[in-house]
């Protein structure tokens, strides 16, 4: 399994927002917006900044999903 952030990403487009004004109004650093952009996992810190400032819930902006290759060493 993998996290997902397409539905930042949907949601800042749906803002006319880019990474930089994410950036700016969250508070966050280059490095947070860079793991972001890569799929990788964050504090839980920096995702409760980001859906402060975008007034949303984690279920907005992130998701699970299946990694195929961890499916298969699990059979």
């Amino acid at each position: 399994m993998k996290i997902s952030y397409k539905k930042l990403w949907h949601l800042l487009i749906d803002r006319n927002m880019n990474k930089g004004d994410l950036q700016r109004l969250a508070g966050i650093s280059t490095t947070s917006i860079a793991k972001l952009s890569k799929g990788e996992n964050l504090q839980t810190e920096v995702l409760v900044k980001v859906c402060a400032a975008l007034n949303c819930d984690t279920s907005d902006i992130m998701e699970i999903e299946n990694d195929n290759s961890s499916e298969e060493h699990l059979r």
